[in-house]
């Protein structure tokens, strides 16, 4: 009788095993670097994986003890390094965990970024935050395979001999300190940048954009001025300007005989989607506000407006740009009040005299009214806008603090040059279609439909609202 045949003990491949080589690196790509090392230990096919990622991430967030923080890390990054084998496309230093590196640790990055220089890196993230800014070395100025650089917390001083980065598409400065002529330098020697984004740049008080290629420009700062020259591809703009008011520039274009608002636009010629906030519809009225632009927005499709209304020279540079935008689509209203104004004190403008009825009608289809608190001004504002939107689909009402239900009550007896329009009620706890009521068949008594929390706000109805009658 034959022996019987041995079972055999040999494992089948699990199916992380037999996972394609793409696929995996796929997910290691979404692997914060220390769990792409881990992953070594489930098979010999992912055993030296890591060891080709392109694309480096490292945070401090699991960490912390300082001391041993920075320790840990530096070592950690070095070994990385170290075995690192393939090609490095992006490297990120992240402080995610909001510890403060000591300035010890800034050798250590200039190591580190001598290192991807030699591999071609084209994106580099420092958000490293140290005891003082971290000084750029100048070896990083002499990197042309940069696509993308996003810098925090950090000290430019490019050298004399710098000549730009002619492969760069995108810079994201935040927290910088830099000199102004080191900046203009920085931008103009960037022929390719498409994106620019600056936040609390530090030494510079004039911006003067002169970039051929940008599309994309996003700033939040406090500056004198903004300049754009040879801009002719920007299509996108978002600028949260806090402006230097009692600054020399400022007050001689506040009274002279030039237009900020002619300035400005001279540069967008194809501008797409415009956020104007915090202080720069003022500066944009500084000077001599045209009732419209030599050369109409054609192709603005989206504009959002910080705006104080009861500001007579704020209104009119808002209302020159409605006049201007004839294939206006989305129009988003942050509505403020000026400081120093009695709120008490009631003030009306004739919007149908300032606006002076236009040749063409405005055709944005959605409209949002955000922090509405209930002045005669905004209701007047929202009801011109109501006559004056003939293909208006939606207009969003955010109510701020303490506003009642009587203002929906007011709302409703709006006319609309369009029959299509629906106003949306909302506040913190509800939001509802507020219906015009315009036949004699319903009831001026009808209610308008809120939540039950919206009812029981004791909030006293404005004096002046007790007579407000759309005329």
């Amino acid at each position: 009788m034959g022996r019987k045949q041995a079972k055999s003990t040999v494992a089948k491949p699990d199916r992380i095993t037999l996972l394609p080589g793409h696929v995996i690196d796929h997910i290691l790509c979404y692997l914060p670097i220390k769990e792409a090392v881990r992953t070594s230990v489930l098979s010999s096919k992912w055993r030296n994986k890591w060891y080709t990622l392109p694309n480096l991430v490292f945070s401090n967030a699991a960490l912390q003890d300082r001391m041993v923080f920075e320790s840990k890390f530096i070592k950690m990054v070095d070994h990385v390094l170290l075995l690192h084998s393939g090609s490095i496309n992006m490297f990120k230093l992240s402080d995610s965990g909001h510890d403060i590196f000591s300035v010890n640790v800034a050798t250590d990055i200039d190591r580190w970024i001598l290192y991807l220089i030699g591999k071609s890196i084209k994106e580099l993230v420092l958000e490293v935050l140290m005891d003082e800014f971290y000084k750029i070395p100048w070896c990083l100025f002499s990197c042309q395979s940069l696509h993308r650089l996003k810098l925090y917390s950090c000290w430019l001083n490019p050298p004399t001999t710098f000549e730009g980065f002619k492969n760069l598409r995108s810079l994201d400065l935040d927290q910088i300190s830099m000199t102004q002529d080191a900046f203009e330098n920085l931008i103009s020697s960037c022929p390719l940048l498409e994106h620019l984004r600056l936040a609390d740049v530090i030494g510079v008080s004039q911006v003067n954009i002169h970039a051929p290629n940008l599309k994309v420009f996003d700033i939040y700062d406090q500056f004198e001025d903004i300049r754009f020259v040879d801009t002719l591809q920007l299509t996108t703009v978002a600028i949260n300007l806090s402006l230097y008011l009692n600054s020399e520039t400022y007050q001689n274009r506040l009274h002279g005989c030039s237009s900020n608002l002619l300035k400005f636009f001279d540069g967008l010629p194809h501008i797409q989607s415009l956020e104007i906030h915090q202080d720069f519809l003022k500066y944009l009225a500084a000077g001599v506000v045209p009732v419209n632009l030599p050369t109409p927005c054609i192709n603005l499709s989206y504009l959002s407006l910080t705006i104080k209304l009861n500001d007579l020279t704020e209104v009119s540079a808002a209302l020159c740009l409605l006049r201007s935008s004839p294939n206006l689509r989305t129009l988003e209203i942050f509505a403020r009040i000026k400081e120093h104004t009695v709120l008490s004190t009631p003030t009306s403008y004739c919007w149908e005299d300032i606006f002076s009825r236009p040749t063409t009608p405005i055709k944005a289809r959605h409209v949002t009214m955000d922090g509405i608190s209930a002045t005669k001004l905004e209701l007047d504002f929202i009801r011109f806008l109501l006559l004056y939107l003939p293909v208006l689909e939606t207009m969003h009402v955010k109510a701020g603090a303490n506003v009642t239900l009587e203002l929906t009550k007011t709302l409703n007896q709006f006319k609309r040059a369009s029959g299509e329009a629906k106003v949306i009620w909302e506040d913190d706890m509800s939001s509802s279609v507020v219906d015009p009521i315009y036949d004699e068949e319903r009831s001026n008594n009808e209610e308008v439909e809120v939540s039950p929390i919206m009812e029981k706000r004791q909030s006293k109805k404005p004096r002046w609202m007790k007579d407000y009658v759309c005329k």
